[in-house]
């Protein structure tokens, strides 16, 4: 008997990634669930934003086998309590969900994160695009049956939305907004009526699915792109809006990045050693540039570019592959300005001025304060020279 072999991948889905904490919250918290859930909603909570550094313990005589009886609950989600809990509240309505704000947000992976605690699982997902299909949110036919045999259950596809709905579990639509609008349309039947209709299959027990108990929807949408396909007032009726920001604090979003570029090195099995100053001088030029002020309330450009926390994990990652690949051919802060030229110029080249005037401005003016680190990327002004 051969064994099966699983494949490494670069990341693993919430609900493979945190199947531990998953386990034991569904044992830690015996209070009433929703119907379909798997974890109550006050611990859906916990899970995203974590136990405040407290180490939970079960109950006695409440440990699967497998679980460990006292578990630390990390944040995952950098944000507010009060968001997190209003989105679960909706969810526990099986109301839809659309999460909205500036790309780089985080609303994609609290959508991931909420579906594999809810549901215990994240993959009933469609990606909304252009070419998205109404098919992709309805279903499909496998046409080799279906030519054979004529419709049938067997040879109809379920979308992912299908699934979700027969099996009372959240579903994901990232970027609806880019959906066309007849694809977008077939959503408010889906969550009005909550029940899908199969004309081929007419006269047959399969001619309609009905959504079972737990079934819901999450859609995600960038502020940005609300030109590519405004939503109807129809289809909005029938979501709550949520609006993920930037995280407020400084000191947060340095962590965060840290953290997550850490992860990313960790993938690729090579050490992080990229300096917490250099961390926090990254994240701090991308919140200047981003709120079009620097911290100590001196005007900056803005650019085009969304400065989002992604785009600093990514930052972040490159300096650190830089470190360990070439260690000791240059200073990582060297490669800061060329990189952040990068992204400021990714979505305009003329944003390039805009980065110059920010090195002409709070660079400076911090360096002629003392700081050692802001004297250095002083020095380093003519990297953006065009």
């Amino acid at each position: 008997m051969t064994a099966t072999v699983t494949s490494p991948r670069q990341v693993d889905p919430a609900e493979h990634a945190h199947a531990t904490e998953l386990a034991f919250l569904a044992s830690f918290d015996g209070g009433a669930r929703p119907p379909g859930w798997r974890l109550t909603p006050r611990a859906v909570v916990t899970f995203i934003v974590g136990s405040d550094g407290e180490a939970l313990a079960l109950p006695k005589g409440a440990r699967p086998d497998g679980v460990p009886a006292r578990l630390e609950i990390p944040r995952k989600f950098v944000g507010d309590r009060a968001l997190v809990e209003r989105c679960v509240v909706t969810l526990a309505g099986e109301r839809g969900l659309l999460l909205v704000g500036e790309p780089g947000t985080a609303k994609s992976m609290l959508s991931e994160l909420l579906a594999a605690a809810v549901s215990g699982t994240s993959e009933l997902v469609v990606q909304g695009t252009a070419g998205t299909t109404e098919d992709q949110l309805r279903y499909g036919w496998n046409y080799a049956l279906l030519l054979a045999h004529g419709p049938s259950p067997e040879a109809l596809v379920p979308s992912p939305v299908l699934t979700a709905m027969r099996s009372g579990r959240v579903a994901r639509i990232e970027e609806i907004t880019r959906c066309l609008p007849e694809v977008q349309d077939a959503m408010v039947s889906i969550l009005s009526d909550r029940r899908i209709a199969v004309p081929e299959l007419a006269g047959t027990e399969g001619a309609t699915v009905h959504a079972a108990p737990g079934f819901t929807l999450i859609a995600t949408a960038n502020l940005r792109d609300r030109g590519v396909s405004e939503m109807s007032a129809a289809l909005k009726r029938r979501f709550n809006f949520e609006t993920v920001g930037p995280i407020p604090d400084l000191a947060a979003e340095t962590a965060l990045v840290g953290r997550q570029a850490r992860a990313a090195l960790e993938r690729v099995q090579t050490p992080f050693e990229v300096d917490e100053a250099v961390l926090e001088a990254l994240v701090t030029a991308f919140r200047d540039l981003r709120a079009g002020r620097s911290v100590e309330g001196w005007e900056v450009e803005r650019p085009s570019t969304v400065m989002s926390t992604a785009e600093a994990v990514a930052v972040a990652t490159s300096l650190g592959l830089a470190a360990a690949y070439f260690p000791g051919d240059r200073d990582v802060l060297s490669l800061l300005p060329a990189h952040l030229q990068g992204v400021v110029c990714k979505d305009d080249p003329a944003d390039g001025a805009k980065l110059l005037g920010y090195w002409d401005g709070a660079v400076r003016r911090r360096a002629e304060e003392g700081a050692r680190l802001w004297r250095r990327l002083w020095e380093l002004r003519d990297v953006l020279q065009p």
